[in-house]
């Protein structure tokens, strides 16, 4: 298979999802592979830190046009090897991902990242980090809409408790930017926020098709199921699905008027705080 800029992008948001899912410790399937491949046993997976590696190694053949995808694969190992308590292989990735352009300061705010703030290695490669400011103001959108995101994504997952109804509700998702970025790096959290959406809305949906499939076999079973009930408990998830889609409709990204264009150093490290 060639490799291409969307495909790889395709395989960084499934790394992505399968790490924010399933923890440091999960499997894919391997790029490429087949159910040919696996027909006679379990199709053949790979682990997400050989993942991002090999994302990283094609994505290097792909030129300037896969370069955020370098950055993406790097970030990918860096925060891999954090969370490992590997603090020097998680520097030398993140300082990779920067020579590749990524320059997400937002990120490297996050409670993960803080314990890096003091390491002189992380600061100097904070420093060499270049934005625009209107990079900048979708890079603040971006992670305030990941952590909204996961607000509704709780909020949900309690109004449907006790809900008597076989309905099962998506989790809307606002609309993202299509603006062009100056920097690599707001390419980068797109793909995070997009593979946040992935992730919350798969959980949703998990546990609603576990409530659904609960109250079919108890309609089945017993007669003394409240139909009456499950109309309202539908009719009620239906009206505050409408009003999620509109709120998240409405959260869209609008460009500020007369944002910057030019390179400028990052905000200081220690100045922004997460989510923004």
């Amino acid at each position: 298979m060639v490799d291409t800029v969307n495909s790889l992008a395709t395989r960084v948001h499934e790394l992505l999802v399968a790490l924010m899912t399933e923890g440091a410790d999960a499997r894919v399937p391997g790029q490429g592979s087949s159910p040919a491949r696996g027909f006679l046993g379990a199709p053949p997976s790979v682990d997400v830190t050989t993942g991002f590696h090999d994302v990283v190694a094609r994505a290097t053949t792909l030129g300037p046009d896969g370069i955020w995808l370098v950055a993406a694969g790097h970030v990918g190992l860096g925060v891999l090897a954090l969370a490992r308590g590997q603090a020097d292989r998680s520097v030398f990735h993140l300082d990779a991902a920067v020579a590749a352009g990524y320059n997400d300061c937002v990120t490297l705010h996050a409670a993960p990242m803080r314990p890096l703030h003091d390491d002189p290695r992380f600061r100097a490669l904070y420093q060499r980090m270049r934005i625009t400011a209107a990079d900048l103001d979708e890079l603040f959108w971006l992670h305030r809409e990941m952590h909204l995101m996961t607000q509704d994504a709780q909020k949900a997952m309690i109004d449907n408790l006790g809900r008597l109804d076989t309905g099962v509700s998506l989790l809307p998702q606002a609309p993202m930017p299509t603006r062009e970025p100056h920097t690599v790096g707001v390419l980068v959290a797109r793909i995070d926020l997009a593979a946040t959406q992935t992730a919350l809305r798969q959980a949703a949906l998990k546990t609603d098709f576990q409530r659904s499939s609960g109250n079919t076999s108890l309609s089945l079973i017993d007669d003394s199921w409240d139909y009456s009930r499950a109309r309202h408990d539908a009719w009620h998830a239906d009206d505050l699905d409408s009003r999620r889609l509109r709120a998240a409709e409405a959260r869209a990204f609008v460009e500020r008027p007369g944002a910057g264009t030019t390179l400028t150093p990052c905000p200081p490290l220690g100045s922004i705080t997460y989510p923004a």
